[in-house]
């Protein structure tokens, strides 16, 4: 963890599946816009870091609003607006990076406020020269089966398979590169964004299982119970 790294922070969805009037990464965790826990965890983690935060452009007031309301500091963070997909807001962050980060660039999701310093410190711990990205994964507990277009299905060994989460972390100039060939196409996360490009050397390290992401109502209760709130 150092200077020249940079975190880029996720929290431009509009959490349609929450079924709230605001997108769910503003939702309150503990008396507060989870965003923000988020946002502490991550800097408390890895304070030299820079931090790029992604907002849809019509939350990016309403937002500085709520920081001003709640005296929450947000002088050392950049803020980048949105796109249409995932990919897009991505890429505009990248743009909004500092020139200084030319080390790893961290894509967390706004939206996991669990995230420990632990698993960030894992995460940091498995960098090196020679990979193309790390990514936190968890094992699947459930049994897993694979659906087929006529309605049949068949088991799949869960043993092969993991659950990913955020942070994802790469090399600055890769990550960059690869967003570059990938304007227009459809991603779920960075990973696959790296794939796409070539840059197949992504290395899985243990994710923690508290690092959920919040998407429906329930999600509030168990990171407020994992968060001691």
């Amino acid at each position: 963890m150092a200077r020249n790294d940079c975190y880029i922070i996720v929290a431009a969805g509009t959490g349609s599946r929450f079924g709230a009037p605001l997108p769910k990464q503003f939702c309150h965790l503990g008396g507060r816009p989870l965003l923000m826990t988020t946002i502490d965890s991550v800097r408390s983690a890895d304070p030299q870091a820079a931090i790029v935060l992604v907002l849809s452009r019509q939350m990016i007031g309403p937002w500085r609003e709520m920081c001003a309301e709640a005296s929450f500091d947000i002088s050392d963070i950049i803020i980048a607006a949105g796109g249409a997909s995932r990919a897009e807001s991505v890429s505009n962050a990248l743009a909004s990076v500092p020139d200084r980060c030319t080390g790893w660039i961290s894509v967390h999701d706004g939206a996991r406020p669990v995230v420990s310093a632990e698993l960030i410190e894992r995460i940091a711990q498995a960098r090196r020269p020679d990979i193309h990205g790390i990514i936190p994964a968890t094992a699947v507990t459930d049994s897993l089966r694979e659906a087929e277009a006529d309605g049949s299905s068949h088991a799949v060994d869960r043993s092969r398979f993991r659950a990913v989460q955020t942070p994802q972390s790469f090399p600055a100039s890769l990550l960059k590169d690869a967003y570059l060939r990938a304007s227009g196409q459809a991603f779920t996360d960075d990973a696959s964004v790296m794939e796409a490009a070539g840059y197949t050397n992504l290395v899985l390290v243990e994710g923690d299982p508290r690092n959920i992401k919040v998407t429906h109502p329930a999600d509030i209760a168990v990171a407020a119970l994992y968060l001691g709130k």
